[in-house]
């Protein structure tokens, strides 16, 4: 199954640096990999495809990939945590916390860093968000945990209110924001990759890359989880700490991935469903499944929207939505039939 994933997310990418409303040819990446590597000069024809490649598409689909596998494996890990299906890592209040962060910095940014917003420039609203989204989750896992221990409902409860007074302020902070500010806010929420740059990218293969490998690794706690709390920790899981962990490592992921490309939803819900139906629950294949489809799926989606209404781009957030939700509606059905 993940040799099937891995071919798939590799098919995606390759599809996604040659296609688009500047098409690349199969020679141009050749060239321009090969002068790369230093191996040959880049020939004269083949120009504006480095170009292209360099510039706009090679960042583009690379984070589109990673920002893909953090959303579906933090999405499955939140799942086999919740032992919800529904589940998805917007429940732990990151993403309402990135956006109010987010559209804060937008709005009040040179106001609340004065000159410290002009030295950070373009980094000033991906650290605001990633904080933003840590410092969310932070409080939603203090609410969540009474006497050491943090209860699954308890959890979900605190999370569902955390979004709450984060869309709430976030609300606040639109009603102040002047029209073009107004503008920011709704390209940033819709979610876009069009601001991929080479030098985000370290960045996110270390925040996203690093937390969804060590999510693949909980996988056997994950499935002592899945007979319940006290049979796991009487099979020697050590219930609460791994409970904290994913959480954090989530987190993390997620933050890491909506502060550089703004909101997408429905990744972390539908991809950890499509994996499961097809190869079952066992989380040594949900996770690192997840992680290769989520992948493929943003890396398509973002194709898609850079594509379907060129030279305009949709937002990314909006096709993964228009995907998603038709899945979302079925799988209600499929379930409310008892299949």
């Amino acid at each position: 199954m993940l040799p099937l994933g891995a071919a798939l997310l590799a098919a995606a990418m390759l599809a996604g640096v040659l296609l688009g409303p500047a098409p690349v040819t199969m020679g141009g990446l050749t060239a321009t990999v090969l002068d790369v590597l230093g191996i040959a000069p880049l020939p004269a024809e083949y120009v504006r495809d480095a170009a292209v490649l360099g510039v706009i598409r090679a960042p583009r689909v690379l984070m589109a990939a990673l920002v893909g596998a953090g959303l579906g494996a933090a999405g499955a890990a939140m799942q086999g945590l919740f032992r919800n299906p529904l589940a998805d890592p917007g429940l732990i209040g990151v993403s309402g916390g990135a956006a109010l962060a987010a559209v804060t910095a937008i709005v009040l940014g040179s106001s609340i860093f004065g000159a410290a917003a002009g030295v950070m420039g373009l980094w000033l609203l991906p650290v605001a968000a990633f904080v933003g989204g840590l410092l969310a989750t932070l409080m939603m896992a203090r609410l969540g945990t009474v006497q050491g221990v943090a209860g699954v409902a308890t959890l979900l409860l605190a999370g569902v209110a955390v979004n709450a007074l984060a869309g709430a302020l976030t609300g606040v902070m639109i009603f102040m924001a002047d029209d073009r500010q107004v503008r920011d806010i709704t390209f940033w929420t819709l979610g876009s990759l069009a601001g991929s740059r080479w030098a985000h990218l370290p960045v996110v293969a270390v925040l996203v890359g690093l937390p969804t490998l060590a999510l693949c690794a909980l996988a056997r706690p994950f499935n002592a989880l899945l007979l319940g709390e006290a049979e796991a920790f009487h099979l020697g899981v050590r219930v609460e700490s791994v409970k904290r962990l994913a959480l954090t490592l989530a987190a993390v992921a997620v933050a890491a991935g909506v502060a550089f490309t703004g909101l997408i939803g429905f990744v972390g819900l539908v991809v950890p469903h499509l994996v499961r139906l097809g190869f079952g629950a066992d989380h040594r294949l949900v996770l690192p499944g997840a992680a290769l489809l989520g992948g493929t799926l943003l890396v398509l989606a973002d194709l898609l929207a850079r594509s379907l209404a060129a030279p305009a781009e949709l937002p990314v957030g909006v096709v993964t939505a228009l995907l998603g939700a038709p899945f979302f509606l079925w799988l209600l059905r499929r379930r409310g039939m008892g299949a």
